[in-house]
């Protein structure tokens, strides 16, 4: 994170009132969050074919900021962020711990095998949570680029923009998405705990 990151007062203050104890700032966080922490757990976890994974780690997450408010800390970038990044954490945690075993009832049970179906996930729910968090300008430079197969010209007229910004927002939109396959979890800290 830049050195310069000035948290959002609602980031500072959610920390404040959730280390005072107020079960309200949780719901409000819940409201919030639960939609991203669910998607990025259910992303990683999907190789295991366990639909409730992802509500149990989405419950994990929650009791974690819960039981820690502190953990989170505001100068070193976005509760979103963090709390992405923990989701991933918890959930790559229980895909390595229990994945092992139905990996190896149907035969792929190696560890490079599961090292790499966990990596493989990892790297999807990760660029699952760039898309999402990109901002508007830059995913619809990428979707009229790549999922509607529109040229720079077309994608220009529809952006009402010139050709030389979507030429711009594309490159970084794609550099964004090229972090992806970077080693870690989600954009933020790489350690969530």
């Amino acid at each position: 994170m830049a050195k310069n990151y000035a948290p959002p007062r609602w980031d500072r203050e959610m920390r404040r009132r959730l280390a005072r104890g107020e079960a309200a700032a949780l719901g409000e966080l819940y409201d919030r969050f639960a939609p991203l922490v669910h998607g990025l757990a259910h992303r990683v976890l999907g190789v295991l074919g366990d639909e409730q994974a992802a509500d149990t780690i989405t419950r994990e997450v929650f009791l974690h900021v819960w039981q820690h408010p502190g953990a989170y800390e505001p100068a070193e970038g976005p509760l979103r962020s963090w709390l992405a990044a923990l989701a991933h954490r918890l959930a790559v945690e229980r895909l390595r711990t229990t994945g092992a075993a139905p990996a190896a009832a149907d035969g792929t049970g190696s560890p490079e095998n599961l090292e790499h179906r966990v990596r493989r996930a990892s790297v999807a729910a990760r660029a699952d949570h760039i898309v999402h968090s990109l901002p508007a300008p830059l995913r619809a430079a990428l979707d009229l680029a790549y999922f509607q197969r529109r040229d720079y010209h077309r994608a220009a007229a529809d952006l009402g923009v010139s050709a030389d910004e979507t030429r711009r927002r594309l490159r970084l939109g794609l550099h964004l998405l090229a972090t992806a396959h970077d080693a870690g979890g989600p954009p933020g800290r790489g350690g969530a705990a």
